[in-house]
């Protein structure tokens, strides 16, 4: 059941991006419930669903990510309209709406399920995510170094 269960969520994941017009990246950067939050109000964003993602266990509970024992981020996958809103723009939101210089924390919230990660859905999602990082780097905006993980995305699994 468990294989079927993990096929189903890659399924979800590859039916999210068949869509021309939408384009889909999942974000982690501390409590999903903050980053849903802001990316409902983004113009051009369609779908926000939170979720877990970047672990070793297979269908997890919000209990078990709690634990910190899963390898999974809170996280969230957001669909958005390309000719609304673009990338980088998904990006400088990201990076203005949490801290990427705290290692696996984010105000109160501590545990790696609260780290600052990318998980890429294409390579051009990789070399925008790359780039804005380095930016980031060389206009020293950031009063410490970025910890931002740039991670593929293997499996995202909705809360």
């Amino acid at each position: 059941m468990g294989n079927y269960i993990r096929l189903m969520a890659i399924l979800k994941d590859w039916r999210m991006n068949m869509d021309n017009q939408h384009e889909v990246v999942t974000l982690g950067g501390g409590c999903f419930w903050c980053l849903e939050a802001v990316y409902l109000e983004v113009k051009g964003v369609v779908e926000v669903v939170s979720g877990y993602s970047g672990g070793d266990v297979d269908e997890p509970t919000y209990e078990q990510i709690c634990t910190g024992s899963t390898g999974h981020a809170e996280v969230v996958q957001i669909k958005y309209d390309v000719d609304e809103i673009d990338f980088k723009e998904v990006l400088n939101i990201f990076f203005s709406i949490h801290d990427p210089t705290t290692l696996n924390r984010q105000g109160n919230d501590i545990g790696t399920q609260y780290r600052s990660v990318i998980f890429y859905h294409d390579t051009n999602q990789l070399k925008v995510s790359q780039d804005t990082i380095e930016k980031l780097i060389k206009d020293k905006l950031l009063p410490a170094p970025i910890v931002t993980e740039i991670k593929k995305l293997e499996i995202f699994y909705p809360a």
